[in-house]
């Protein structure tokens, strides 16, 4: 990997209720190198919850990091120990979503008017890690709130959190409406600003920042990592993905050649090998946590995330709907992949990436 490209070159997004664990074994499949988060967990499910069930992952998806929601500085402080002991690689502050319940727990895109609170927030969850350079503390945030559509909004809210000591800032380019909108109306109505993510890179040159939304393929996040894309002289330092990621998967294959620079795999990927992985890891899985009480894992709720892997080929449906058959769920795995291949999606070249 070029040496000189950020760690926050390509991410996948923490989608709630995607993103775990399991999925992140998949898209590590796919990227050795790209950056993974987990879904957001609140502070008082670590507080007051099962920490095990919440915080453990597989070690294959480093890096990988924590996101929380919260807004009390000592909560946080006390989840970012908790990372920091379970080895995530980065704790990352979610200043971005506007989904009712988060708002009525005060924190999420609502925390964007009360940038000194956040600000307190970071201070002391640098202070919790000690300021340990391997789990720096990073927010998501959008670039306004409501009717808010002014650039000097988000401008002071990076420059006073920066001043806490937070050099990553992962810039949603939308406004989160707070009331009126739902949440997946929230990533489509808001327009996209990106001009507002690159103004920041040249208001702030010393800070990470990393853009995030609207990215559907790879050609977009070429287009906006250019330097000079948008603004001369200007060059971000990273993209996040978020449903592209998820529904198109195996577009994160070509990251680690086409957005890290790295040469082309020795032995070309393939998406037969990938689905081969997540069956050999998905039966491990449920031999593993077979009467845990913490609950046993059924194949099911693993294979979901790959669904869109063959996205696009010819016999791509019928294969989803091999695996989507909830009859063959007492089947293992390694037997629903045989008849989900008795006549298999068209296979196209693989690609070395």
């Amino acid at each position: 990997m070029d040496t000189q490209l950020s760690p926050w070159r390509a991410c996948v997004a923490p989608m709630l209720d995607w993103t775990d664990p399991h999925c992140r074994f998949f898209h590590r499949l796919l990227s050795p190198h790209a950056r993974l988060y987990t879904e957001m967990l609140t502070t008082g499910a670590l507080v007051h919850g099962n920490m095990t069930r919440f915080l453990d992952y597989n070690q294959e998806e480093h890096p990988v990091a924590l996101q929380l929601g919260g807004s009390e500085p000592s909560d946080l402080a006390h989840c970012a120990k908790l990372a920091q002991k379970w080895g995530y690689d980065e704790v990352n502050l979610n200043c971005g979503c506007p989904s009712e319940r988060v708002q009525r727990g005060a924190f999420g895109a609502c925390l964007m008017n009360e940038a000194t609170l956040v600000a307190d927030c970071v201070k002391a969850m640098i202070d919790a890690v000690g300021g340990d350079p391997n789990v720096p503390i990073t927010v998501k945030h959008r670039i306004g709130i409501d009717q808010i559509e002014s650039y000097d909004f988000v401008r002071d809210f990076v420059g006073t959190i920066a001043q806490a000591g937070c050099e990553v800032f992962i810039v949603h380019a939308r406004n989160a409406w707070l009331k009126g909108l739902s949440p997946k109306e929230n990533r489509e109505i808001p327009p996209l600003r990106y001009e507002f993510v690159h103004q920041l890179k040249r208001d702030f040159p010393h800070l990470t920042i990393v853009l995030n939304g609207g990215l559907a393929d790879n050609a977009s996040c070429v287009t906006q990592l250019a330097p000079g894309a948008v603004l001369p002289g200007v060059a971000l330092d990273g993209v996040m993905v978020g449903r592209a990621a998820y529904h198109t998967p195996w577009m994160l294959s070509e990251w680690d050649e086409l957005l890290f620079g790295l040469p082309a795999r020795e032995v070309p990927l393939t998406r037969e090998a990938v689905e081969e992985a997540m069956v050999a890891y998905t039966e491990y899985q449920m031999q593993r946590t077979a009467g845990w009480a913490h609950g046993e894992v059924r194949w099911p709720q693993v294979i979901r995330h790959i669904l869109g892997l063959y996205s696009g080929l010819p016999g791509a449906r019928r294969w989803r709907q091999v695996w989507s058959d909830h009859k063959l769920k007492d089947m293992l795995p390694s037997d629903v992949m045989k008849i989900a291949h008795e006549r298999p999606p068209r296979r196209d070249d693989s690609v070395s990436a």
